[in-house]
């Protein structure tokens, strides 16, 4: 029993260390959406099944910060209207599901960010290409190798968490994301630190 408890926070011990040594290509990621942000820019999520949760939550912890004096940025998550993406589906096919949304939604400031356990979601692959087309900064949080995300340099920023046991990829993805929201903050709250140095 020991021994299984040990293996099961290895796993998720390897699996974050590999991504926190992305550390400085994570903080380059958080400086570029608090410029965003200040030019007026929104944060458009993405994801299916748990993805899609993982987006949820990421749409309201910008919107509604836990944290008081946190300020409250826009964000949405594509994924929370089932009637529209179910719609989308219908006619134009799964893949389509957020790809249509971004080029109803999106302005060329905004931010998209999409996630999937493999990387081989469709919807969010080709949700993160029609960002890209559109102009948007592009954000992949994915698990296992990337999968066609990773292949096909879906976005500009990707961020893997190594593992192929989803619920470690999970976890590494909340881990991730929560990072992400506290930086994000940082730069934001701190707009000196946008050019590389704090000034005043």
């Amino acid at each position: 029993m020991q021994l299984a408890v040990s293996e099961a926070f290895a796993r998720r011990d390897s699996a974050g260390h590999a991504l926190a040594e992305d550390s400085l290509r994570i903080a380059r990621a958080c400086r570029e959406m608090a410029d965003r942000f200040h030019r007026g820019g929104k944060l458009i999520v993405f994801g299916s099944g748990g993805g899609g949760t993982d987006a949820a939550h990421i749409a309201v912890e910008f919107m509604h910060p836990v944290i008081m004096g946190k300020k409250a940025l826009p964000a949405l998550a594509l994924s929370n209207d089932a009637a529209t993406v179910s719609g989308v589906s219908a006619r134009e096919g799964p893949a389509e599901s957020f790809a249509h949304q971004l080029r109803r939604w999106a302005d060329p400031a905004d931010m998209a960010l999409g996630i999937s356990r493999d990387g081989d979601c469709p919807g969010v692959l080709r949700g993160l290409q029609e960002a890209g087309a559109l102009g948007l900064f592009t954000l992949a949080l994915v698990g296992g190798d990337g999968g066609a995300v990773v292949r096909e340099r879906a976005a500009e920023h990707i961020l893997i968490a190594a593992s192929d046991d989803p619920a470690v990829v999970k976890e590494i993805h909340v881990t991730v994301y929560h990072v992400l929201w506290e930086l994000v903050h940082v730069f934001h709250d701190r707009p000196g630190l946008l050019g590389g140095k704090e000034t005043g």
